[in-house]
């Protein structure tokens, strides 16, 4: 017996050591990466999903408590703020506990958080649930930690994965804001809330068997010997904010962001306000993820054929058609407008997000690109919560949406002027 055992053990080690030579072939490592790929957008339209159906909680919840729009819009503005501010902390704790802590705890306040709102009576219990807890949970599984993870498996094609995982945006909004609002008139929106709880938290057990060491690790391809390309300028935070390009992405981020939130917010209410039922109407915006997917990649394509900075203004020009399209809408409620509404601005929502990222991603590349990109995505966070409550007062002020969509397309337009005259922006 114990001259059987080393030769046991030598047969243990050489399957093991075999098992390690497929995984680390080049099948294995593009397996592996396709299913980090498949893993962070699925994340990704869990959390853009789950935030983005209180588009359709707004109304029922401002109603059941016959609070104004201001009020019950500061819930969304308070995620999409808090979730901007913890983007750089974020990619820390990744740094330091790796992609299952932070993944998890995502998931564990999002599922509490839509426990205790299913529960509230005052809007500050919602602020805090929805608002805050919300806006860190979808930080924790959003686009920081994701492009931290995907850096480690596509490298140089990073831009690429990235776009697919920013798409992921369309496929929540489509997959969750029609559901929304069926199990809310069948089911009413507190019992809504506690079944998006426990399905949340559900998927936390099978998160956490996920091979993570394997994950973590990355691609043994992806490394800077193999980026002849690459060159670390040496880039610090500091540094990087006193670059003209580190506030123009920013500003360009803000503005953007501020601009498209602003009508983001109050679409489903906006529509059925302009006569469409609630269930087309939410079915309608739900929609725009399906377009966003192929604006996505439309605008994605346009920029390896006639380069970023007209692509980028393009996409800017849609938004603003699409804007004024809105506008006809409550003057003229027809299936055609509405068509045209969601292609042009729903197909607009996100696209310039990969191509922002990959120019961050190339102008201040280096070891500490991920604090220096989640610094510069803190502008997003704050257009989006400064956006959608301003969206919200405007609407209260003057009881109608014209402000509301003059603000929101003098955003937009502020938005696209870095790409006009910041020289480091164009490619």
């Amino acid at each position: 017996m114990d001259q059987n055992t080393p030769k046991e053990q030598s047969k243990e080690q050489s399957k093991q050591a075999a098992s390690e030579r497929v995984t680390a072939t080049p099948q294995g490592v593009v397996r592996t990466a396709l299913v980090v790929l498949a893993l962070c957008f699925t994340l990704a339209v869990l959390g853009r999903g789950l935030s983005e159906s209180f588009t359709v909680f707004l109304k029922p919840i401002s109603e059941n408590f016959g609070w104004d729009r201001a009020q019950v819009v500061s819930i969304y503005s308070l995620t999409w703020l808090v979730s901007g501010l913890t983007a750089p902390l974020v990619g820390r704790l990744f740094d330091h506990s790796g992609p299952r802590i932070v993944y998890a705890l995502g998931l564990l306040l999002l599922g509490s958080a839509f426990l205790i709102a299913s529960h509230a009576q005052a809007l500050w219990q919602f602020q805090l649930s929805i608002g805050l807890c919300v806006g860190i949970g979808v930080a924790f599984i959003g686009n920081v930690p994701n492009s931290i993870l995907l850096g480690r498996w596509f490298g140089p094609k990073l831009p690429t994965a990235m776009a697919v995982v920013y798409s992921a945006m369309g496929g929540g909004v489509l997959a969750l804001l029609p559901a929304s609002q069926l199990l809310i008139d069948h089911l009413g929106w507190r019992e809504t809330y506690q079944l998006f709880g426990f399905a949340t938290l559900g998927l936390l057990v099978p998160l956490l068997l996920l091979p993570w060491r394997m994950f973590s690790a990355g691609s043994p391809h992806v490394t800077k010997k193999t980026d002849p390309d690459f060159i670390d300028n040496g880039w610090t935070l500091v540094s990087a904010m006193r670059h003209h390009a580190f506030w123009a992405l920013f500003s360009t981020f803000f503005f953007t962001a501020v601009g498209m939130y602003a009508i983001a917010a109050q679409i489903v209410a906006y529509l059925i306000d302009a006569g469409f039922p609630p269930l087309q109407a939410a079915t309608a915006w739900g929609f725009s993820g399906v377009v966003l997917v192929f604006g996505m990649l439309g605008v994605s394509a346009l920029d390896g054929l006639i380069g970023r900075r007209p692509s980028v203004l393009l996409s800017y020009a849609i938004s603003i058609l699409g804007i004024f399209l809105l506008w006809l809408l409550q003057y003229y409620p027809s299936i055609i407008l509405l068509t045209g509404f969601v292609v042009c601005f729903g197909s607009m929502m996100g696209s310039r997000g990969p191509l922002i990222t990959a120019t961050a991603m190339k102008i201040f590349r280096g070891k500490r690109v991920g604090t220096i990109f989640g610094t510069i995505s803190i502008g997003s966070g704050l257009g989006s919560a400064f956006g959608s409550w301003s969206g919200g007062l405007i609407h209260d002020v003057t009881h109608g949406y014209n402000l509301l969509l003059v603000f929101a397309l003098a955003s937009v337009i502020l938005g696209m002027i870095p790409f006009l005259v910041v020289p480091a922006l164009r490619r």
